[in-house]
């Protein structure tokens, strides 16, 4: 764990000045930096994966709830992208701060349920 402190610093820091490229914006760059900073951090600290296993619902309903969502999540930056014309360096600023978000918010939940013996 004392290696992934520094590592997700790095990652962050790559980001957010490839994001900086896109987005001439310092807030937009550091905070999307940090997104992935975080994420990095779960990642390593914890030897998790994104694509380790997906929820599993018993029901019916869930399955479809859970499908919808993710569909919803998947293409929503896209969406946004084409709605706003993506002619510009910030759609793609925007779906990369997207994507890191989600990465962050899955790995940290999957750290919490390790670290409470859940999983």
């Amino acid at each position: 764990m004392k290696r992934a402190l520094p590592l997700a610093a790095g990652v962050g820091l790559l980001v957010a000045a490839g994001v900086s490229r896109l987005v001439p914006n310092l807030p937009a760059s550091l905070g999307t930096g940090a997104v992935y900073a975080g994420a990095a951090y779960f990642y390593v600290a914890f030897d998790i994966s994104l694509l380790a296993e997906a929820p599993r619902f018993d029901e019916r309903v869930d399955r479809v709830g859970y499908g919808v969502g993710l569909f919803g999540v998947s293409t929503g930056p896209l969406l946004f992208a084409h709605h706003t014309g993506a002619g510009d360096g910030g759609t793609l600023g925007f779906a990369v701060a997207f994507v890191g978000t989600v990465a962050f918010l899955t790995l940290s939940e999957q750290a919490r349920r390790i670290r409470d013996g859940v999983e």
